[in-house]
């Protein structure tokens, strides 16, 4: 069996070509948020002099709503719309389940 097809099967889409779509929406996001990312940074004030660690934290921190709301975009964009609001709900619905279980 194909990685696209093992995919497929995975998602629960119809096609192939909804699988590449798919794949094409995440590669979309992942390269607009690495574009936006200086820019991001500046925005809320974090300094070029700080370690590595702190900047790399503060960049996950900030961009994760960002990359949130770009894969929408992009899913609409892309006509995936549906399938990456799904995404988004059960990625929610597992994080906030383990911060459940940590309490």
């Amino acid at each position: 069996m194909s990685f696209l097809r093992k995919l497929q099967n995975r998602w629960g889409v119809k096609n192939l070509l909804q699988v590449i779509l798919i794949l094409l929406v995440f590669t979309c996001t992942g390269f607009s948020v690495l574009f936006v990312e200086e820019w991001l940074l500046q925005l809320f004030g974090v300094p070029k002099d700080i370690p590595d660690w702190l900047r790399v934290l503060l960049f996950l921190i900030i961009t994760m709503p960002v990359y949130q709301v770009l894969l929408l975009f992009y899913g609409l964009l892309f006509g995936q719309f549906r399938f990456f609001l799904n995404f988004e709900k059960q990625f929610f619905q597992r994080i906030f389940r383990l911060s459940k279980k940590k309490n």
